[in-house]
C-alpha cells in the first residue's frame, strides 16, 4: 500500500478537484464537495494547514484519492 506524504490543504483540494470532485457550497474554511458515484464529502481545512498521512488515508478512502494524484 503506498503511503501518503504530509501535504498542505490547498493541494489536497486541488488534487481533489482534479480527480471530479466540486465545491457543492462552502461556509468559512468548511467545504462540501460532490462528485458522481460518491456521498458528498466535508472539506474542513484552511488551505495553508499541512496534513498528516493518517488523516490524508481517512480522505482517500471517501474519496478515492490516491498518492499518485497528489
Amino acid at each position: 500500500m503506498n503511503s501518503f506524504p504530509s501535504t498542505k490543504a490547498k493541494q489536497v483540494l486541488a488534487a481533489l478537484v482534479r480527480i471530479g470532485w466540486s465545491v457543492k457550497r462552502q461556509t468559512g474554511s468548511h467545504k462540501v464537495l460532490q462528485r458522481e458515484g460518491y456521498d458528498d464529502f466535508v472539506f474542513a481545512f484552511h488551505q495553508g494547514e499541512e496534513i498528516g498521512s493518517r488523516m490524508l488515508q481517512r480522505i482517500a478512502k471517501k474519496t478515492g484519492l490516491t498518492p499518485d494524484d497528489l
